[in-house]
């Protein structure tokens, strides 16, 4: 398995740096300065690809407001194939969440040939997978 690097300072022609944003498209600080300051993103714009990049937005409310945008970032994922779209640990920085938090609505991405996860991401997925394969196995065994 393949995991997004601690630390992304260039990339390949096809490749995309996918970064936590505000809605507002403030790029000023964490890996949305590196996305505005290396890889094309556009201040003012909160979402999806610009440049070599793409926002999720993280700074808006609770988790459950980030996965329609991590869920519309896994669609682009799968049309724009021929892309590699390297994650970075979105909403684990300046928006507080934890890898915990963040990780799961990531479980369709970690399938995916052109997704890398943080290793952190992966990790955590892979647990929750094992877990409920042991708890669908236990609730079958008690039938």
């Amino acid at each position: 398995m393949k995991y997004t690097p601690e630390n992304i300072t260039s990339l390949e022609p096809d490749d995309i740096f996918v970064f936590g944003s505000n809605l507002a498209g403030n790029h000023a600080g964490g890996a949305a300065r590196v996305a505005r300051k290396n890889f094309g993103a556009v201040m003012g714009q909160g979402e999806g690809l610009q440049g070599q990049s793409y926002a999720i937005p993280t700074m808006q409310g609770g988790v459950e407001t980030i996965k329609p945008y991590v869920d519309r970032f896994i669609d682009v994922a799968r049309e724009c194939d021929q892309n590699t779209f390297y994650v970075t640990r979105i909403g684990c920085g300046i928006a507080g969440f934890t890898d915990e938090e963040i990780a799961p609505l990531f479980d369709e991405a970690l399938d995916l040939y052109n997704v890398r996860l943080p290793k952190s991401f992966a990790d955590i997925i892979l647990r929750n997978r094992a877990l409920k394969e042991q708890e669908d196995k236990k609730e079958e065994n008690d039938r």
